[in-house]
């Protein structure tokens, strides 16, 4: 029987083709990238929920929280954050929380939580006042510019738009 060397490389080669095989595969989550951040929450610590329950933003809590798609969400009570872990794409904004018209023009913009509205279910948050008058004057175009170029820019960090 002939022994054949090791052959160390082209194993080491294969394994790596395999991984980054897997990787390709896996699915993409939400992350930083994806859903707007700030203070080491989504949307700044608002709870998502208020704006479908109250009609207004409320602070999150540190006593309320939950992860979704990768990021810490928080709520200000026990039933928002229920209410939201049995059904996040219920509540969770459109665009990552990012804002609506900042997206509309392909950008992602931090938003300021007082500037929203929900439409068909669904809450879109804004930058400024501004924002949220460009957005208001014409909802139906700026939502489907922003469906149009979220796809583009969804995983592209806000900083390199």
């Amino acid at each position: 029987m002939i022994k054949r060397p090791a052959r160390p490389f082209r194993s080491l080669v294969s394994a790596l083709g395999i991984a980054v095989l897997a990787m390709m595969a896996a699915p993409a989550f939400a992350d930083d990238v994806t859903t707007f951040v700030s203070d080491g929450a989504a949307i700044g610590g608002t709870d998502p929920v208020s704006y479908h329950s109250g009609g207004e933003p409320l602070p999150g809590s540190d006593e309320f929280t939950t992860t979704w798609d990768g990021v810490t969400w928080k709520f200000s009570s026990a039933a928002n954050r229920d209410a939201f872990v049995a059904n996040p794409e219920k509540y969770a904004p459109a665009y990552g929380g990012y804002c609506a018209t900042g997206a509309s023009f392909g950008k992602k913009i931090p938003i300021d939580p007082v500037y929203w509205k929900i439409i068909d279910g669904r809450l879109y948050l804004n930058n400024s006042s501004a924002a949220q008058d460009h957005f208001l004057a014409d909802e139906s175009g700026t939502i489907s510019r922003a469906n149009a170029n979220w796809s583009k820019i969804r995983e592209i960090p806000a900083g390199q738009l």
